[in-house]
C-alpha cells in the first residue's frame, strides 16, 4: 500500500476534513467550487456514522447521533442562511450573497463551527475539534467548537480571529480581522471555568482588538475600536477605542551637491 492511499485509510483527520467537505457540498453545492451535484442528506449520514463508530465504539449511540445530526441540517442551513445574508446585507464590497458563500473566508469558518459546534454539545469526541482546526487551517481563523456564537453572525476578512472555548457571543456581532476573545490564563486548572468573555447583541469588534477573560462582558450595542486591550467590562452602548498619537511633518529636504 502506498503512502497516499495508508494515509487516507488510517488517518482519521483526512477521514473527517473529507466528511466536512461531504457537508458543506451538500448544504451549499457552490461552495468549494466543485461542479454542482446534489449530495444526498443519506451520503452524509453514512459517513458521519462511520466516523462515529471509529471514535465512540458504540454501533448504536453512533446511528443516533448521525440521525439526528442529518435531520438537524435543514435548520442548521437556515441558520447559515441568514449568517450569509447579514454578511450580504452589510458588506458594501459584497455583490450578493452568492459572492458570500463561494469566496468568504469568515463565511467558510462560520459553516463550519456551526456544524462542529453542534457534534461538540452532543458530546461527539475529536471529530468536531478536526473540523474546526480544517477551517482555520483554510481561512486563518479560530473558532473553538464549543464556543457559543447567536445568530446573524459576521466576520468580516477574518484572518487571525480566535474565540475561545467558553466564549459566548450574542446575536448579530460583527468582527474584524485579528480580534481575540481569549483567556487571561492558560493555566490547565482553570479548564472547567468560564475562561474566556461575553460579547452580547449588537457588537461591532475592529481589527486588531484583544478581549480577555471569563468576567469580561461588552455590553450590547458598544463599539470597540481597532487595537484595543481589554480585560474588564464594559457597559452596553459603549464606544471604546485606542487613542494614540500620529505626527505628520514635512521632510527636511537633503542638498546633493
Amino acid at each position: 500500500m502506498d503512502f497516499l492511499r495508508f494515509r487516507k485509510k488510517y488517518n482519521i483527520k483526512v477521514e473527517v476534513e473529507e466528511f466536512t467537505q461531504l457537508v458543506l457540498m451538500h448544504l451549499f453545492p457552490k461552495m468549494l467550487n466543485r461542479r454542482t451535484f446534489n449530495v444526498s442528506s443519506s451520503e452524509v449520514y453514512r459517513e458521519l456514522n462511520k466516523l462515529l463508530k471509529k471514535q465512540i465504539g458504540d454501533s448504536s449511540k453512533a446511528d443516533l447521533l448521525a440521525k439526528e445530526f442529518t435531520t438537524e441540517l435543514p435548520l442548521l442551513q437556515k441558520e447559515l442562511m441568514a449568517d450569509a445574508n447579514t454578511i450580504a446585507k452589510n458588506d458594501p464590497a459584497a455583490s450578493g450573497i452568492d459572492e458570500v458563500i463561494i469566496t468568504y473566508p469568515g463565511f467558510l469558518a462560520i459553516c463550519i463551527y456551526r456544524l462542529a459546534h453542534y457534534l461538540a454539545n452532543k458530546g461527539v469526541p475529536l471529530i468536531p475539534r478536526i473540523m474546526t482546526e480544517w477551517a482555520h487551517s483554510r481561512t486563518g481563523i479560530d473558532i473553538h467548537p464549543k464556543a457559543s456564537i447567536g445568530k446573524e453572525f459576521f466576520i468580516d476578512h477574518g484572518t487571525g480571529i480566535v474565540i475561545g472555548e467558553t466564549a459566548i457571543i450574542g446575536n448579530r456581532v460583527k468582527i474584524y480581522q485579528g480580534v481575540t476573545i481569549g483567556a487571561l490564563s492558560v493555566s490547565k486548572e482553570l479548564a472547567q471555568t468560564k475562561r474566556h468573555p461575553t460579547i452580547e447583541d449588537n457588537v461591532v469588534i475592529y481589527a486588531g482588538s484583544t478581549i480577555l477573560g471569563g468576567n469580561t462582558t461588552i455590553g450590547q450595542n458598544s463599539i470597540i475600536g481597532g487595537n484595543v486591550w481589554l480585560t474588564k467590562s464594559v457597559e452596553p452602548n459603549s464606544l471604546v477605542y485606542h487613542e494614540s498619537k500620529v505626527i505628520v511633518r514635512e521632510r527636511e529636504t537633503v542638498s546633493r551637491v
